[in-house]
């Protein structure tokens, strides 16, 4: 998903951590408000925005029509390892995409580095990822449909995967932040009246990212914050 303005995690300084009722789950006074979240867990080495155990979020295609593949700053950001993954995979996404992004890709490459310093996807005309591609009036991932059909084993960046959770990596910690986009209310209207949570419909992009244990810890802290 493309980046935008709002996806800025501020630098945090560092603060005492007050142990709350169990060894997996702290809160931390004073980084909630440096990190523009209202509260926050640890698990790990990750400070979690608890807006991912109170927002509500299942994607709604038919109404949003996949604006957050179009509309942003940048493109999605790219860890390090998936640029030369996205490389070899390019020539079975090809296929999939419109001449305008293969043009864009063949041209650029499959990465380049934007204003924050951080390795992400070209766009087309600054604003669509260069792997869309509209299907009925709905911007779609060239590379998940790839993925789908079989003609790789990459799905996407683990950030489009990810979205609307992002994730800032710092020296000691990760922070993983819901981020609200007004493009996104319909999934927020979805996910209420479906009453699912961030966390819940993400599990498997969060287990992805770090992995089974991390997920369980984070579900055992909502179940311990929902009574």
């Amino acid at each position: 998903m493309v980046k935008n303005k709002t996806d800025r995690t501020p630098l945090i300084s560092q603060r005492k951590i007050n142990n709350k009722n169990t060894a997996l789950t702290f809160y931390f006074e004073g980084l909630a408000r440096n990190l523009n979240f209202d509260s926050v867990l640890a698990i790990g080495k990750t400070l979690v925005s608890e807006d991912l155990l109170e927002r509500r979020f299942v994607c709604d295609l038919a109404s949003c029509k996949g604006a957050c593949c179009v509309q942003g700053d940048s493109g999605a950001p790219l860890e390090e390892h998936e640029i030369g993954i996205l490389e070899e995979s390019f020539p079975y996404v090809k296929p999939y995409m419109t001449m305008e992004g293969i043009e864009r890709i063949e041209r650029e490459g499959v990465c380049e580095i934007d204003a924050d310093g951080d390795a992400v996807i070209p766009t087309v005309q600054g604003e669509r990822c260069s792997f869309v591609f509209f299907d009925n009036g709905i911007a779609r991932c060239a590379i998940e449909r790839a993925f789908e059909e079989g003609k790789t084993g990459f799905r996407k960046p683990v950030s489009c995967h990810l979205f609307p959770v992002r994730v800032k990596k710092f020296p000691e910690y990760e922070a993983v932040n819901y981020e609200e986009r007004a493009i996104c209310a319909p999934a927020c209207a979805c996910g209420k009246k479906l009453d699912v949570a961030v966390y819940r419909f993400l599990k498997e992009p969060l287990v992805r990212k770090f992995g089974k244990d991390w997920y369980d810890q984070l579900e055992a802290a909502a179940s311990r914050l929902s009574t």
